[in-house]
């Protein structure tokens, strides 16, 4: 019986320690603060505090101000560091439009809280507001603030034109020159303040670009002039009546290979500030005009040119690059960063031939577009105008942030009473309508550099020599941690003088640990100094050391992993690295969407959710050119589209788009498939190359339609009876996909004049087939006939015998004049 009850004993007594612990873990996974040790730790984690306050026993130094009141109220006001965000506008200029004049009092503002006082001094345009802050923020604390953008009014615009000199481009050198003064006109309608230039490029002069025997280096071709890289012809001038004279004047060369020279004279035309005559103060447009493809980094090895491009400007006294044959193509990457740099929008004016290629390198230069341009470049004044009008109508805002910031926009554009949409570009802008971008910033981590602490980004619209300066300041140390303070102390007597006494805490050498470094390495082993296991233990609440997951020694927990990737922490090994939310069976949803701290999910920047596996946006749900989110038809839950049913009407797709009686867009895009797959349609060729630029398709053998990519299936018959199909989708950035059907399935080929001669031959053998049958029947019938009739005959038997009634007949002639004699 005793020996029952003991076992009953020890039973219940191992239940209640398992439920302590149990509830003593949950209690400090919920709370992300008591695992703190060390200040810089308690305040890069949101909502915690740090309390620096000498002797406070054995209660956590870092805590929830919010959710802690107990552990808030026994900590004195003078020792709690609990640092907020702090913002400091240091310009704030309104936006408004440029003056030169001393009557500014007419001119209004661009929304009703911006204004701005008459001044007898010339100031230029503000585009965006404000113009420089000062952010001191937490790690993980995100911080919004307004910013706020409106194109001003007669902006500067500084157009240069980029032209392709090779001898296949001299039909285009002509009519731009006769529609020079056309394009300048055009321009000069859209600002007053409008500045042109002109700048042409072949190749670089050696092999295998160019022919280098000595004569075609004079003459590369008939009535061409020696070839060259790249030269400014004349640079950015309010006299734009010149420009149709230079380029007239401008003589066209020869180059061997296909590709040309055109990334050495970006960039020089975006680098050279000062000698292509760029403004600080305008809208800059480098119109790039080709019919070829393009040379880039790597490519200068067939010349035998090794040096890499440095970026830098190359011109002489008379506009010609002068390192043409130094330094090898710049890359992609290096335009991109220059034209950021520069903040210029690069169009490319090109032929149909190439205007696949150059789409896809808009999508890796910054603010760049494309146009397609008729052989003859008749239409490059249209071109240009609705390229500009395209880039002016909208903005893009971005940054440059470093990988440690975090930096989201949310707006609603044009719709004022309309939800913030979490967007960094809007469309459909006019002049002076102004555009609010709530700009949220936030420090993801702290740089291992204190160096880093302090980082200077700009926030900017692509395209606009304007930005913002944001001048942020990370909390990732306290105060107290830094030589100087009144709580730093190194070699403390706090600390037995074998440590540095930091904000309440001692911070013990290499050899010796302890809450105040009272013991030395090897000096105490689990089991010796029963006093100092009071220390692994959070309160008097539990008697387990070390929530039951390390040892005790001396005073502090050594924490028991259970492998190389599962780890135990915290100091009463209350935390661990394991025991988070899963999703499909993935710790977190993965690595890529969230790391397990503490039994709580730290998700990564765009991941939400117990397990990170929601989309922290709306983005993906709402469809590619804006509307409602899962338009209209459903809610956005984690990322994805739960879709409505409706009065028998159930709604399918990505984005809720689908339902039996919704339109499609197969009939927008039906006519530029046509013309640019088939050559076939309502278009004609300059129709196509001049309304069909959104997309390129991509010709496959077999169309077949996935619905798990929301693909749409359009099918037609086209006016020659032949069917054809295409399908159209959106990928993760909204851009639309097309795959159409390599071959049109057409009816077999009806040979008219053969149908008509072969129905008339086939008539005419059977007339005389039938002709021949009847004369054959009619020929085997007569010979009946004359058999049977001689056969009568034959059988007949005739009697020999004499007419009674017969007389012989006798004539009688008489001469009348006969008269006897």
């Amino acid at each position: 019986m005793e020996l029952r009850l003991s076992w009953l004993t020890a039973a219940v007594a191992v239940t209640l320690i398992t439920i302590a612990a149990t509830q003593q873990s949950d209690k400090s996974s919920q709370n992300p603060c008591t695992a703190k040790e060390k200040c810089h730790e308690c305040i890069q984690t949101p909502t915690c505090a740090w309390c620096s306050q000498p002797n406070i026993n054995d209660r956590p130094r870092c805590f929830r101000p919010s959710g802690d009141k107990d552990a808030h109220l026994q900590c004195d006001e003078a020792y709690v560091y609990d640092p907020d965000n702090m913002y400091t506008a240091i310009s704030k200029m309104e936006l408004r439009k440029a003056s030169s004049s001393q009557s500014s009092s007419s001119q209004s503002s661009y929304s009703s809280s911006s204004s701005f006082s008459s001044s007898s001094s010339r100031y230029e345009a503000v585009q965006i507001s404000p113009q420089e802050v000062s952010l001191t923020l937490r790690i993980n604390d995100p911080y919004a603030m307004s910013i706020k953008y409106a194109q001003a009014e007669d902006y500067p615009v500084d157009l240069y034109y980029l032209m392709d000199l090779s001898k296949s481009m001299e039909d285009d050198k002509s009519k731009l020159s006769s529609l020079g003064n056309e394009l300048a006109q055009n321009m000069q309608n859209i600002t007053s303040n409008f500045r042109l230039g002109f700048g042409s490029f072949v190749d670089k002069v050696a092999m295998p670009y160019v022919s280098t025997v000595p004569k075609n280096l004079v003459e590369p071709c008939t009535g061409c002039e020696a070839p060259y890289g790249f030269q400014n012809v004349m640079s950015l001038s309010t006299d734009t009546s010149r420009f149709a004279g230079e380029v007239e004047n401008a003589p066209v060369s020869g180059n061997l290979d296909a590709p040309e020279g055109g990334f050495d004279a970006i960039m020089q035309a975006v680098v050279c500030r000062k000698q292509i005559g760029w403004r600080e103060k305008a809208r800059r447009l480098l119109v790039f005009s080709t019919d070829a493809g393009f040379h880039y980094a790597g490519d200068g090895k067939l010349g035998g040119i090794v040096k890499p491009n440095d970026g830098d400007c190359h011109l002489d006294s008379n506009g010609l690059y002068t390192h043409s044959t130094v330094q090898d193509y710049p890359s992609i990457s290096q335009i991109n960063l220059k034209v950021k740099e520069n903040a210029i929008n690069v169009i490319f004016a090109v032929t149909s031939e190439q205007s696949g290629v150059y789409r896809r390198l808009q999508d890796h230069i910054e603010g760049s577009s494309s146009g397609v341009l008729t052989n003859d470049s008749s239409n490059v004044v249209d071109l240009v105008k609705d390229q500009y009008s395209k880039i002016s109508s909208a903005v893009e805002m971005k940054d440059t942030a470093s990988n440690y910031v975090k930096v989201t926009y949310a707006s609603s554009c044009t719709k004022k009473d309309s939800p913030l949409i979490e967007t960094n570009k809007c469309d459909g802008l006019k002049v002076g309508t102004v555009v609010d971008f709530k700009t949220t910033i936030e420090v993801t981590s702290c740089p291992p550099n204190p160096k880093d602490w302090k980082q200077k980004f700009m926030i900017y619209p692509v395209g606009i020599n304007e930005s913002l300066v944001v001048n942020l300041e990370m909390l990732c140390d306290c105060p107290c941690e830094r030589e100087g303070h009144p709580e730093y102390e190194e070699h403390s007597s706090k600390c037995g003088t074998f440590g540095t006494y930091k904000c309440g805490v001692c911070e013990c050498d290499s050899t010796h640990f302890g809450r105040n470094c009272e013991c030395g390495t090897g000096t105490i082993r689990p089991g010796e100094g029963t006093d100092l296991n009071v220390g692994c233990r959070p309160d008097n609440t539990t008697t387990i050391d070390c929530s039951g997951r390390g040892s005790c020694v001396c005073g502090q927990c050594e924490c028991e992993n259970r492998g190389p990737d599962e780890r135990v922490s915290g100091r009463f090994c209350e935390c661990d690295n394991f025991s988070c939310d899963r999703h499909n069976n993935l710790l977190c949803s993965g690595k890529d969407h969230g790391t397990c701290e503490c039994g709580k999910c730290k998700c990564e920047p765009g991941w939400t959710g117990p397990a990170c596996n929601c989309r922290a946006s709306n983005d993906t749900c709402i469809p590619p050119g804006g509307g409602e989110i899962c338009s209209g038809k459903g809610d956005c839950v984690c990322g994805e589209c739960k879709c409505f049913s409706e009065e028998s009407i159930r709604y399918s797709g990505r984005y809720c788009n689908k339902c039996p009686t919704c339109p499609s867009r197969c009939e927008e895009f039906n006519p530029c498939v046509q013309c640019l797959v088939y050559g076939t349609g309502p278009f004609s060729k300059e129709e196509c190359q001049a309304n069909c630029t959104a997309f390129v398709p991509t010709v496959v053998e077999v169309i077949e339609a996935n619905e798990d990519k929301d693909e749409y299936l359009c099918a037609y018959y086209d006016e020659e009876d032949c069917r054809y199909a295409f399908v159209y989708s959106y990928d993760e950035k909204g851009k639309l996909l097309v795959r159409a059907q390599e071959k049109r399935e057409c009816p077999p080929e009806v040979r008219i004049l053969g149908i008509v001669l072969g129905v008339i031959g086939a008539i005419v053998l059977i007339g005389l087939a039938l002709l021949l049958l009847w004369k054959l029947l009619t020929t085997i019938h007569d010979r009946r006939e004359f058999a049977k009739f001689e056969k009568e005959r034959m059988m007949a038997k005739w009697d020999t015998g004499e007419n009674p009634i017969f007389k012989q007949a006798t004539s009688t002639f008489k001469n009348p004049t006969y008269a006897g004699k």
